[in-house]
């Protein structure tokens, strides 16, 4: 199947380790499961869960140090085209530990390298030159200390020369930078609580999250906007119009990379030619099918399919 290319971008990759103890306790050495070792990062994920369904793409990291050799023999490892900038540190390591008495999760992020101006303006030049016009870029996760909030707002500035679109999947004070308008960016994504953040208050019913979204793309900030609404599923606003993709029923084992998964399946829909709702539901049908594995596992390729032949996918 013919697909446009993706350039995923993972500024603040981690060294993903995930295990189990039988209780999680204060004060006690916790004897702990055999770890499990992922290379993690928003856009690493997102590869991953694009290759596991047989699309492709390229994934830019940035990696340094012993944590990131280590990363860097994952992604070969799993399978991945990737390309690498040198970081000006150690890359991140996260931990994920299941508490299988209360069946719960915890999960432990470190903060990444301390980046300084020069390596935002070299990422910036190795995006650009990755990039190929026509394609999609998409940057997913967290940036690492130093790299200033309108980030994806300088990269879509660069990439509208190359007739590439940004994909974007940010939060917090990275999200408020650039959901103002004016940058044009062919997706932007949130979930529900950072879009009333936005909004300056809740957006209880579907109508008032389409609604908002719908603000944002008229406001310029993106072709299209979507906000997960966590088990209410997912909207999209666009010019032509807004929808509804219900979250599929299924037992859920964890949720780690299902948001993720999600942009990967809509960002692979749009390379593939599908329209929004289609993308949409293609999306929803692989971050429901990530929730269904263990740890950083993300989706299966069958559920997926399964998923998606059964999507229900709604006009607002």
């Amino acid at each position: 199947m013919t697909q446009a290319p993706i350039l995923t971008v993972t500024l603040n990759p981690a060294l993903d380790i995930s295990t189990g103890a039988e209780k999680v306790v204060p004060d006690v050495k916790l004897r702990c499961d055999a770890p499990v070792v992922d290379p993690g990062g928003g856009g690493i994920n997102v590869s991953r869960a694009i290759r596991i369904v047989g699309g492709q793409s390229t994934a830019f990291v940035a990696l340094g140090g012993t944590t990131g050799r280590r990363l860097a023999e994952l992604l070969e490892a799993a399978g991945l085209d990737w390309r690498e900038m040198r970081a000006p540190g150690e890359t991140r390591q996260s931990l994920a530990v299941m508490d299988r008495d209360a069946a719960l999760q915890y999960r432990f992020v470190m903060p990444g390298p301390e980046w300084q101006s020069g390596d935002v303006g070299k990422s910036i030049a190795h995006i650009i030159q990755a990039a190929q016009p026509g394609g999609l870029v998409v940057l997913s996760g967290s940036n690492p200390p130093g790299v200033p909030d309108d980030y994806a707002a300088l990269l879509a500035a660069k990439l509208a020369d190359g007739d590439a679109g940004l994909v974007v999947d940010t939060s917090g004070k990275a999200l408020r930078a650039v959901a103002d308008g004016g940058h044009n960016f062919a997706l932007l994504r949130m979930d529900r609580e950072e879009a009333e953040g936005l909004a300056g208050q809740p957006l209880p019913e579907r109508a008032d999250t389409a609604r908002f979204a719908a603000s944002l793309v008229e406001a310029g900030a993106a072709q299209a906007v979507i906000v997960a609404r966590g088990g209410d599923g997912n909207i999209i606003a666009t010019p032509k119009g807004a929808w509804h993709a219900e979250a599929a029923k299924v037992d859920i084992v964890s949720k780690v990379g299902a948001g993720d998964s999600f942009v990967a399946g809509f960002t692979l829909g749009l390379a593939r030619g599908l329209p929004p709702d289609q993308a949409l539901g293609l999306g929803a049908a692989m971050a429901s099918a990530t929730c269904m594995t263990p740890a950083t596992e993300l989706c299966r390729a069958e559920d997926v399919e399964r998923l998606f032949a059964a999507r229900v996918v709604t006009a607002l």
